[in-house]
């Protein structure tokens, strides 16, 4: 058996492995910073948080400029914001229009700072409310409650530079929304809010899918992340994703941040601020109220919502149909002949501070306040909870990127033993004993060089991921500004 042609054309592999750069990294020179800025359009925020809309009278000017002020994006909620008028029920919706234009200028004068309306697509007024808005020019526009698709003005939002933010419970919903507007406008959203069934008020999720693990703001995240990416990608823009509902502490900013958001929006713990435009006795009953006191209820105009237990709501469920004013139809789906009370009527009582006579919507966390503080105070917390949580997964990453280059190195001594001893050897002893069990020997060989080829793929492989976790590990720190001693100072 003399004819080895193939084996002698057989070329050992190289992989350059004295050419190799190894990845090193001095994590002693590691300098923290500030949470990461959110970008939408051309508002650029200090802070990645959105304080979220809350209606009929909880978050106005005094609030929204305040978080303004701090470096976030401050939100004036638009929905029955009449109210705030004594004669609310002599001049009907005109009212609402009239309040939010006076609540813009007052945030406009106490803030420099980005600001924001959440509008409700299914109250009967939207058009009204939004052209105001874009008349005096907010920054930003929060759609929620309804698909905003039918006639929705994009080239007078875009001639009065206002950045438009439609609010989603589900991918296929923001696919809905981009496809249309793609179509319709030629355009797309600057940002999307992404609402989990955690949130305080009226939820996008039908009853039984509340507590279902499966739409957890968690489980749906990725899924709208996704699709904004697509169309991000396609029209080489910046689309940043926002979560919300359920985000409570710094740590879970951080971690919904892994998971692809840019940003979180938070309306629960705003409430328990001095600055919230709700009546002391609103904030306090946050406070008071226990976990067990949060539940969900069905709200007259059909949709499940959270809310605190009281008096009001035990009379609701038990039967009771208590007197309705109504001033004029303000959602599309109420049906005032019904319905057993007025949402916004019992939402307006609550935020003047009278309980009795309503109810105060909240989020599933609110249970866990325990104070009111200042919101420059909450801002400050979330910082540092979450320069806290992402130096903690800066350590364990960089354990993961050591015991990758430990392997790297030792699969590298590995291949150079086999390269240099295994083959090499075998090979002069094929060159004497080419006449003694040549083919066994040519079995052995060959076996050698798939097993340094398969050391060759698992070094490479392990190659890759030491890269790769040292790309992370430079943006990361690419991303960090110094903040030393984050944790006694003032952020």
């Amino acid at each position: 058996m003399k004819d080895f042609g193939m084996l002698s054309r057989f070329k050992l592999p190289k992989i350059g492995l004295s050419d190799i750069e190894w990845p090193r990294f001095d994590f002693s020179k590691i300098q923290w910073a500030r949470m990461p800025k959110l970008k939408i359009g051309d508002a650029v925020a200090k802070l990645p948080i959105v304080q979220g809309g809350m209606g009929v009278g909880i978050s106005l000017s005094g609030l929204a400029s305040a978080v303004a002020n701090e470096g976030g994006i401050g939100v004036i909620a638009a929905n029955s914001i009449g109210m705030l008028d004594p004669d609310y029920y002599a001049t009907h919706k005109d009212a609402n229009a009239i309040a939010l234009r006076k609540e813009i200028r007052k945030a406009k004068e106490k803030s420099s700072g980005i600001i924001g309306v959440n509008i409700m697509v299914a109250v009967n007024d939207f058009s009204a409310l939004l052209t105001v808005a874009i008349e005096e020019k907010v920054d930003i526009v929060f759609l929620g409650a309804g698909l905003p698709i039918k006639g929705i003005p994009v080239e007078a939002l875009r001639s009065a530079g206002v950045k438009v933010v439609p609010i989603v419970s589900s991918a296929r919903a923001a696919e809905l929304i981009f496809r249309s507007w793609l179509k319709k406008y030629a355009d797309v959203p600057d940002a999307v809010v992404v609402e989990g069934p955690k949130a305080g008020g009226h939820l996008g999720f039908k009853a039984d899918q509340i507590e279902d693990p499966d739409f957890e703001l968690e489980r749906i995240l990725p899924g709208v992340v996704d699709v904004v990416k697509d169309y991000a990608d396609k029209l080489h823009r910046t689309i940043p994703v926002i979560a919300a509902g359920g985000v409570y502490t710094g740590t879970d900013i951080h971690n919904l941040f892994k998971l692809g958001a840019s940003g979180v929006q938070m309306g629960t713990r705003f409430v328990a601020t001095h600055e919230c435009d709700a009546d002391i006795r609103f904030k306090e009953s946050y406070v008071a109220c226990s976990e067990d006191d949060i539940e969900i209820i069905k709200s007259p105009v059909g949709m499940p919502g959270r809310a605190i237990k009281s008096k009001f709501l035990r009379e609701i469920s038990a039967g009771k149909k208590m007197k309705i004013k109504c001033a004029w139809k303000c959602l599309k789906s109420c049906n005032i002949k019904t319905a057993r009370y007025c949402i916004s009527l019992a939402l307006d009582n609550a935020r003047r501070g009278m309980l009795e006579n309503g109810f105060v919507f909240a989020g599933s966390n609110a249970f866990r306040i325990d104070s009111i503080i200042s919101v420059k105070e909450l801002l400050h917390e979330l910082q540092t909870q979450y320069l806290c949580a992402r130096e903690k997964g800066a350590g364990t990453l960089r354990s993961e990127y050591e015991r990758a280059l430990e392997k790297l190195n030792s699969l590298k001594e590995e291949y150079l033993i086999a390269l240099k001893n295994g083959v090499n050897s075998l090979r002069e002893e094929y060159d004497i004993d080419i006449e003694k069990g040549a083919n066994s020997f040519r079995l052995e060989y060959l076996a050698i060089l798939d097993k340094i080829n398969n050391l060759k793929s698992e070094y490479l492989k392990a190659l890759d991921n030491a890269n790769a976790l040292k790309d992370e590990l430079t943006t990361l720190f690419e991303q960090y500004a110094l903040f030393n001693r984050y944790q006694s100072q003032k952020i």
